[in-house]
């Protein structure tokens, strides 16, 4: 009986304290976000943490140096601030004053212009920015990397571009954030150039072997070319031009231009080395890997993953032709050096040699008036190609890691075997008794020609060793 009397005597105290129990738990609840709006409301907005990201992600799509819709370009603070065609953004401490607010609140035409608007509580951020005073609090932080810092490499990164120099004597390799020039037979570096891309994808020299361009950039970041004198080893110019990565850099004959693909799904080409944009293609329905100039280096050809290899006339952006019946997803296009021809390659693995200009007409029948060749299939996806300078010889790389050679007719020259994973670059060296071939596992092999013997073979890049461990054997 005293075990019940305790029971109920206890249950009928708890009955009394939990109600207030859970109301002390509630109240602290409430009170914990009542701070925490409070707080929201009286810290002051971050252009760097609240404004900049949604101006990323929202707006600098149409708002950017290569695409600045109204002549406004928000991807810095200070373009943002200047304004476009009709004047200044916003004026600290002024929203109401504001342009910027009649755009995001539709008073005036609503952006983000064909999406969705932006969420009221962004709008709100947009505008107590404003009203404390529109300042740019973004944190400046040096650069640890520099040509008198370069990358240090604990591991061989893969390489994704190759480039002889026009006579012969160097070969240029794709690393982090930098070019590397070593002899051409692979015995030593000759010089670092070290920008600002971490991918760089694409390498070219002029024919005259003065410049040297590439091609890469940060993925959602930034598209960059690089424009270096591989002699003195200096940068002459660096240009953004979108806020992906670039792919597959060309150089015109004369190399006055630098044409490439985007993940915009454009086709673009600059001006060397300014940097002015001249050409913005836009027919691409998907990311385009691959262009080439034709020989009159008036018109260009790109190739991506929508499948079509697409002439253009660089004058008025002109659409010529799509020159190939679309097949497979195109990774690569290089030209024949000696003719108007350029060799093709993609996801199903066949390569295919096509003549640039059209000489029969066009039907709706679908035919591939334009091929020239089909050549064997390879082993996997194509994922890198390459013309010997006299235009006799192809190179062609896959997934598979190996490398074939062929004559320009189709006769196979030799199969190259040792490279350890995806081929992402080939090069043949000016004379055609070379081909470097370059990949997945970071090392640069070199391979003589006709026979396929590996001539050399070695990692591009200078390694840290990792230090020795010590182990005591003292008890």
């Amino acid at each position: 009986m005293r075990l019940f009397r305790w029971a109920d005597s206890n249950i009928s105290i708890l009955a009394n304290i939990m109600p207030i129990f859970f109301m002390a738990l509630l109240m602290g609840t409430r009170s914990s976000v009542f701070a925490r709006q409070a707080a929201e409301k009286t810290s002051s907005v971050s252009y760097h943490n609240n404004i900049w990201p949604i101006l990323q992600a929202r707006c600098q799509g149409c708002h950017q140096p290569a695409s600045a819709g109204g002549k406004l370009i928000v991807t810095a603070y200070t373009s943002f601030l200047k304004g476009g065609e009709h004047g200044a953004s916003f004026f600290a401490g002024k929203p109401d004053k504001s342009p910027l607010m009649a755009y995001l609140t539709g008073t005036k035409t609503l952006m983000p212009k064909g999406g969705p608007p932006l969420a009221d509580r962004d709008i709100t951020l947009f505008r107590r920015w404003i009203q404390e005073g529109a300042k740019d609090d973004t944190v400046v932080t040096k650069d640890p990397i520099d040509a008198e810092h370069p990358p240090i490499y604990r591991a061989a990164p893969l390489i994704s571009a190759l480039a002889y120099s026009p006579d012969g004597s160097q070969l240029a390799v794709s690393g982090y954030r930098e070019i590397l020039i070593h002899h051409a037979d692979g015995n030593g570096l000759i010089t670092r150039l070290v920008g600002r891309s971490p991918k760089i994808l694409s390498i070219a020299y002029s024919l005259d072997g003065k410049l040297l361009a590439a091609v890469g950039g940060s993925p959602a970041l930034f598209g960059e070319a690089q424009f270096w004198d591989p002699i003195s080893g200096k940068l002459i110019n660096s240009v953004e031009a979108t806020y992906d990565t670039l792919f597959g850099g060309s150089l015109s004959p004369d190399a006055s231009e630098l044409a490439f693909g985007c993940a915009d799904n454009s086709v673009r080409v600059i001006s060397v080395p300014d940097g002015k944009q001249i050409l913005k293609f836009d027919n691409h329905s998907d990311w385009v890997f691959a262009t080439t100039f034709a020989i009159d280096g008036k018109h260009i050809l790109s190739a991506g993953r929508d499948q079509a290899i697409k002439l253009i006339l660089i004058e008025g952006a002109s659409f010529i032709d799509d020159i190939n019946t679309h097949t497979s997803p195109e990774r690569c296009l290089v030209r024949n050096p000696t003719k108007d021809q350029v060799l093709c390659g993609g996801d199903d693995g066949i390569p295919r040699l096509y003549k640039v200009f059209r000489t029969a007409v066009r039907t709706m029948n679908q035919e591939d008036h334009n091929l020239l060749k089909i050549y064997e299939p390879q082993v996997g996806a194509i994922t890198a190609e390459a013309f010997s300078k006299d235009g006799k010889m192809v190179a062609i790389g896959s997934e598979s890691g190996i490398v074939n050679v062929y004559t320009v007719d189709g006769g196979r020259v030799a199969s190259l075997y040792g490279q350890r994973g995806v081929i992402y670059a080939l090069a043949f060296q000016p004379d055609g008794k070379r081909v470097a071939a370059g990949g997945f596992d970071g090392r640069v092999r070199l391979y003589d020609l006709p026979g396929g013997k590996l001539a050399a073979s070695f990692v591009p890049v200078p390694l840290i060793q990792p230090a020795v461990r010590q182990v005591s054997t003292s008890k």
